[in-house]
């Protein structure tokens, strides 16, 4: 419990800092945010005024302080490119598109690699078993906007199997707003799966060929019950920590994906921002992904934890040690 106490203070901090080096580095990169947006006939005294309505007349650790307790509270200020419309507001709009889009992935990813994987180690060393290592390296060489311009031209333009640009809102009609996000969902999921099947794979070779597996084997029992009770729990735990960092790509890296497919999420929201220069905007979209990396790496550090004896036996043998 401590450790999972220790791990939670830990990403608190960690996001803490980035929070305050993301909005330092933003007061720094829009200079005077006052004369932004102010118009170009205001004097230097409407400019001033402005200037003291938004606060920029105050240090920047009292700025960042009123900034994290709005943030927190859920107001992370205006947008610039949306006439001055809650952040909040217009995140909230654009959000479930991306979380269907990340959970959709993730599903396809699990869907592929783990029947996969299992399948393949049994076979290790066949034919199937070299083609799929051959497709699995050119799935982890093949970035995921180029599978979805394949993805475009092969489905949508050969075989005509959807519309490419056409996207219709989960308000209107949300089989139809799944649909759109399908082959979406499958060019950020076939790179990601092949990472996947490539550390399980590897990781279930190993722990066939433990000495313990032998024993089982010598018992009588077959492939499958030996892979369920024995081989998944500690071929699991490497293949975690790489799905806590899958997840926190595809919750967070969608952004190419979804500008190349026309998918009015947060990834397309961030692509705006930037051109627009809307940095509150940016800020917030900044904050809010580092905060899914850090949360995503963080529970998989808790559930390797919670999975490994071996962790768990370390940590107490290390609190026994510093108490003595």
């Amino acid at each position: 419990m401590n450790y999972i106490l220790r791990r939670i203070l830990t990403a608190l901090v960690t996001m803490l800092l980035v929070s305050f080096f993301c909005f330092l580095a933003f007061s720094v990169i829009r200079g005077d945010a006052a004369v932004y947006l102010s118009d170009i006939h205001s004097t230097p005294e409407q400019v001033e005024t402005l200037r003291e309505e938004l606060g920029l007349n105050r240090n920047v650790f009292a700025r960042y302080f009123d900034w994290l307790i709005n943030f927190i509270t859920g107001n992370p200020g205006t947008s610039f490119r949306f006439r001055g419309e809650s952040i909040s507001s217009v995140i909230a709009q654009r959000l479930p598109v991306s979380i269907t889009l990340a959970l959709l992935s993730l599903f396809f990813i699990l869907l592929i690699s783990l029947p996969v994987s299992f399948f393949t180690v049994k076979k290790e060393g066949s034919i199937i078993d070299r083609i799929v290592n051959f497709f699995t390296a050119a799935g982890i060489s093949t970035p995921g906007f180029f599978l979805g311009l394949l993805f475009i031209w092969f489905f949508g333009l050969v075989l005509k199997i959807f519309l490419p640009g056409n996207y219709i809102d989960y308000k209107e009609h949300f089989l139809g707003f799944i649909g759109c996000l399908i082959f979406p969902a499958l060019a950020i999921a076939v790179p990601n799966s092949a990472i996947l099947i490539k550390f399980l794979r590897g990781s279930l070779i190993q722990e066939l060929k433990s000495d313990y597996v032998r024993t089982a084997k010598s018992k009588g029992a077959d492939y499958f019950y030996i892979l369920r009770h024995h081989v998944l729990k500690n071929a699991l735990i490497p293949a975690i920590t790489m799905f806590g960092m899958i997840i926190a790509e595809v919750l967070s890296g969608s952004i190419i994906i979804e500008q190349v497919f026309s998918i009015p999420g947060l990834g397309r929201l961030l692509i705006a921002a930037i051109s627009s220069r809307d940095y509150p905007l940016l800020q917030a979209l900044m904050v809010y992904i580092a905060f899914i990396i850090v949360m995503a790496n963080t529970l998989a550090d808790i559930i390797i934890m919670i999975l490994d004896p071996r962790i768990r036996t370390a940590i107490i043998t290390n609190k026994t040690r510093g108490n003595q």
